[in-house]
């Protein structure tokens, strides 16, 4: 018996059968979820030992000279066009002239190929389109990402046969079809797998023949542009009780093309998410049939649908919703660091209180953070990788601080924001929010079950490879292929013992960095903390083993930790390849700061709570001997960092790029031109304060400044008024049931009156 045989007999052979017994059991509906897409930076991470210059090599994301002109020329075209307070409060929809300019421009056709008409461009480009028309309508992003996120146009281009290709992408890219995908069913949102939309395989007659085919019932909801489609993506569960395909009878959930106007096919009317008036609504199929060939990827897809749905999304999180969120967060930073510097208070500008300092810099943080990871993202779709796991982590996190930053912005703007009207430029973002939060995946589901869950086994570099192993019918081939993995699997984890001890009682002093200036000592850090997560991440997995499954509380903590690491990963990233611009570092400092301070206290709650008490104290030995220690952004970081949007300047134009700057005279048109002007006029201001001077003819006629400097103060005045104004209503504009009268106590009884009679 050699060594390799005695280890495999003798070693791995209780250890094998414990496993079967321990390790978390797979659905097929969470296999085909992890098969789905597949790992790049997420997966260093869970080495412990990330290699940084690997990170720095990667080609940032760029546009071509075809994407860019388009950005400048359709892109600021249609946003010229858009009107949101009309859109949402008047029309309840976009206007006929704009979704016609939204088809012939090809909006819905970014992502198709040119052979098939459509603009071919890269996911990069896909998401600056949206990030651009986001800050302008959200509506109209909504309109213009979905077809080109989760749909057919995706599932098309990937798993549709070339017959299918030819008939529908053209039809997709230049407008002729409008299409929508129906996933979400009344019963099954999350779970997926427990729809009852069904397609029993039987015979019928479609367009005068007699085919193999498919009978459809379906019910589906919240499907966005459901209500104007007229090509709908279906999900449903597919059956063959005659075998006429087959000897298998249920044949798992499959996707097809359902033109609507098919008989059978209903289109409800349309809902109101949160008072955004994109087109969603919910629609049935009663008894519609349709041929094999309708299937999208022809007859052999049959089943395999779930596998396409989260391969498809597994870009389209990444893409979508983070590039409208990342917009989102900078919109917020330039109109409320332009409002703050505006906006005075005992004759300062709010914007130099420290109670606003802090939200300040907290938005200018996430900013700056959301755009970089958007950016990385980006970067790897690009490259063609589906990294699924981090898209789960973009979609989470990107929805979630966007609506930290919204909320602060709301707070700052006080009334201004809370009084709706057409000069309201954060009012309809807010109530927005949760729609993001909610859709393509619940980002309470994502937290707790998806990114770690999924995460742990699908980045990690052995465990995926154990766990099918484990599922190896041959006993002695499973036996063996468990043996390989797990002995490398004891090396990876004893190398992350002796690292993230080393590491955590050092500092990090010695762990490796690249030669990166003022931010060298960031990447120390996060290689002591990724060293740290693999350890622990492992000691949970072997001490729960599938019952981790259900302590979500301990896999969202976890969650957390990798996700701070990607999410600085890419901040650090974007330093580097800004030339490491100073007047951006303390939009990196408070980045950094933040995300250690969460990384610390998971760390700390993990080990509080991780049931093994013996291993928890060990791991708190190892990894966090002194318990959490970073408190967050100093205070001169927040006062640096909210002070880069307070200014005109470089910064605060690369913290908030390709954001939609239209001259109409609206809100974001008054409050930036006055933001100028104030700018400008603050030497004037400083001379007159320094004189103690509040009056600008007294101060003109005192030679404190000139008459020209006089006119300008003035028209700075008069432009913060025009932005500090909000909008007011005739009664009879606002309610139906409104009677004119001189007695506007009579008025309101009567209103009483009518209320109560109804």
């Amino acid at each position: 018996m050699n060594l390799s045989t005695f280890r495999r007999d003798v070693l791995t052979k209780p250890i094998f059968a414990w496993a079967r017994k321990v390790l978390p059991t797979m659905s097929d509906t969470e296999r085909e979820a992890l098969e789905a897409g597949d790992v790049w930076w997420d997966a260093d991470l869970f080495t412990g030992n990330p290699d940084w210059d690997k990170l720095l090599a990667y080609a940032p994301a760029a546009l071509t000279a075809e994407e860019l002109a388009f950005l400048d020329g359709p892109v600021d075209r249609l946003c010229a066009m858009l009107d949101d307070w009309k859109i949402n409060w008047e029309l309840r929809d976009l206007p006929p002239e704009v979704w016609d300019f939204i088809k012939r421009e090809k909006f819905f056709g970014m992502i198709i190929p040119k052979e098939f008409g459509g603009l071919g461009f890269s996911p990069f480009a896909h998401s600056e389109v949206v990030r651009k028309i986001s800050s302008r309508s959200l509506v109209a992003a909504v309109t213009v990402m979905v077809p080109n996120s989760l749909g057919p146009g995706e599932l098309l281009m990937r798993f549709g046969t070339e017959e299918q290709q030819q008939r529908w992408l053209p039809r997709l890219a230049d407008g002729r079809d409008i299409p929508c995908f129906g996933l979400t069913s009344p019963e099954a949102g999350s779970d997926a797998a427990s729809m009852i939309d069904t397609g029993i395989i039987c015979k019928g007659t479609f367009e005068g023949r007699e085919v193999i085919g498919l009978r459809l019932n379906w019910h589906k909801r919240y499907i966005t542009l459901g209500p104007v489609a007229t090509l709908l993506g279906l999900a449903f569960k597919a059956y063959d009780p005659e075998h006429l395909v087959g000897s298998q009878e249920d044949l798992g959930i499959t996707v097809a093309l359902i033109p609507t106007h098919l008989a059978g096919v209903s289109i409800g009317h349309r809902h109101l998410p949160a008072m955004q008036v994109f087109q969603n609504g919910p629609n049935w199929g009663r008894d519609v049939f349709i041929p094999l060939d309708y299937i999208i990827g022809g007859q052999q897809r049959l089943g395999q649908g779930w596998k396409m749905l989260m391969t498809a999304l597994a870009a389209g999180r990444g893409i979508s919703l983070p590039s409208l969120s990342a917009a989102g967060a900078a919109y917020a930073a330039r109109t409320t660091g332009a409002y703050a510097r505006i906006r005075e208070q005992f004759n300062v500008p709010i914007g130099k209180f420290e109670g606003i300092e802090e939200p300040l810099a907290r938005i200018a943080g996430t900013a700056y953070l959301l755009d970089a990871a958007r950016r990385l993202t980006c970067a790897a779709l690009n490259q063609g990788n589906h990294p699924a796991v981090i898209s789960g982590i973009m979609k989470l996190h990107a929805t979630e601080r966007m609506r930290v930053a919204i909320d602060d912005a709301m707070d700052i703007h006080g009334g201004k924001a809370v009084i709706d009207g057409p000069q309201n430029y954060l009012g309809n973002l807010y109530r927005a929010v949760p729609v993001a939060i909610t859709v393509e995946g619940a980002n309470i589901l994502t937290r707790n079950l998806i990114v770690f869950g999924q995460g742990a086994i699908r980045a990690h570099p052995y465990l995926l490879e154990e766990m099918n192993a484990l599922g190896i019918p041959d006993k002695e081939k499973a036996l063996d292929a468990f043996d390989t993995a797990f002995w490398k699997h004891v090396g990876h984890s004893a190398a992350n013992l002796l690292r993230a001890w080393g590491r955590s009682w050092t500092g990090g002093l010695f762990a490796p960095a690249p030669s990166a200036g003022q931010a060298t000592r960031y990447y120390r850090q996060l290689s002591r903390y990724s060293s740290a997560f693999a350890l622990c991440a492992d000691m949970a997995l072997l001490t729960l083993g599938g019952a981790l499954k259900r302590k979500e509380m301990l896999s969202a903590r976890f969650g957390d930790i990798l996700s701070e690491l990607y999410l600085l990963s890419a901040a650090l990233k974007r330093w580097e390849d800004e030339g490491r611009q100073s007047a951006d570092l303390p939009a990196l400092q408070w980045c950094v700061a933040s995300g250690f301070r969460t990384i610390e206290n998971r760390f700390a709650e993990v080990l509080a709570n991780l049931p093994n008490r013996f291993v928890a104290i060990i791991l708190k030995f190892v990894v966090q001997p002194l318990g959490a220690r970073v408190v967050g952004p100093s205070d001169m970081v927040v006062h640096r960092c909210a002070q880069m949007i307070l200014e005109p300047s470089a910064a605060r134009n690369r913290l908030t790029p390709n954001l939609s700057q239209i001259s109409d005279d609206g809100g974001v048109d008054r409050l930036e031109k006055a933001f100028l002007l104030v700018a400008a006029a603050e030497d004037i201001v400083r001379r007159m304060r320094s004189a103690q001077l509040r009056d600008r003819d007294a101060a003109v006629k005192q030679g404190v400044i000139t008459r020209a400097e006089a006119e300008q103060l003035a028209a700075a005045h008069a432009a913060v008024a025009r932005v500090i104004e909000v909008d007011d209503f005739a009664p009879e504009a606002l309610s139906p049931i409104y009677k004119k009268s001189a007695d506007v106590h009579q008025f309101f009884q009567e209103l009483g009156s009518t209320r109560a009679a109804g």
